[in-house]
């Protein structure tokens, strides 16, 4: 499969998953009722919020994917779907941080080291 059939497939179970449990949860339980974890119909919203988040996670990690080389792919992933926001934000300040002071932010996006 060619990266861009992967990526079209990625992000197409993305969406169709997102549509899919956002109605779910829309049907289950009116967004404004929601009060966390107390009541059990407040499960819906709760994960709707878990599967964003972890799709969020996925989007973020194509980027890694396409920027690193194994094993460290496998690493990232583990630690994106362990710590999220936390891996996201370590991995950019890495990136910023391997950055020439003359160097464009573009070249951040480019496979490789910057």
């Amino acid at each position: 499969m060619s990266s861009r059939a992967a990526l079209r497939l990625l992000f197409t179970t993305i969406l169709v998953t997102m549509l899919w449990v956002t109605g779910w949860a829309s049907l289950t339980q009116p967004l404004w009722d929601w009060g966390g974890l107390v009541r059990l119909p407040d499960r819906a919203w709760t994960i709707a919020t878990l599967a964003d988040a972890y799709c969020g996670f996925l989007t973020f990690y194509a980027w890694v994917a396409y920027k690193e080389r194994w094993p460290g792919r496998i690493g990232w992933f583990v630690a994106i779907m362990l710590l999220g926001n936390i891996a996201m934000a370590a991995y950019v300040l890495r990136e910023l941080g391997r950055l020439g002071p003359d160097e464009p932010l573009a070249r951040l996006l480019a496979r490789g080291t910057p």
